[in-house]
């Protein structure tokens, strides 16, 4: 794990996205925030969002520590070949890469105790 990383968000591809929905938001009292056909955004009250997309798989966001970390990442990633992509929205920056096993990897900055999640980010649809 990078240095002062931490996990901000969870991506889950689940089966059945209806039964998924019921059960998190039952089990850990979690609220939903934006619902799509096939993608639901979820958040705890302390802030962590899960979000759910009808698939299979798994994905994870981490927050970097701040701007020089997040580069570091990018330069890391790059360095192994795994980088595939680096987006700005508004003042959210996203690097988004894969891991040995060609796992979706994203770190992001800030993280969502600054900038909350209150939509569903089109790039899930493309994992």
């Amino acid at each position: 794990m990078a240095e002062g990383a931490r996990l901000g968000s969870v991506v889950m591809f689940v089966h059945e996205l209806d039964r998924s929905v019921a059960f998190y938001t039952d089990v850990l009292a979690l609220e939903v925030i934006d619902r799509s056909p096939t993608a639901a955004l979820l958040h705890s009250a302390g802030g962590a969002s899960l979000i759910l997309r009808a698939m299979g798989g798994a994905a994870a966001v981490w927050v970097a520590a701040g701007a020089e970390e997040l580069a570091r990442c990018e330069r890391v990633l790059t360095g192994r070949g795994g980088h595939r992509d680096t987006r700005r929205s508004g003042d959210l920056t996203v690097v988004e890469g894969r891991d040995p096993d060609d796992m979706v990897l994203m770190v992001i900055y800030p993280g969502p105790d600054v900038l909350p999640l209150r939509e569903l980010p089109v790039r899930i649809y493309r994992w």
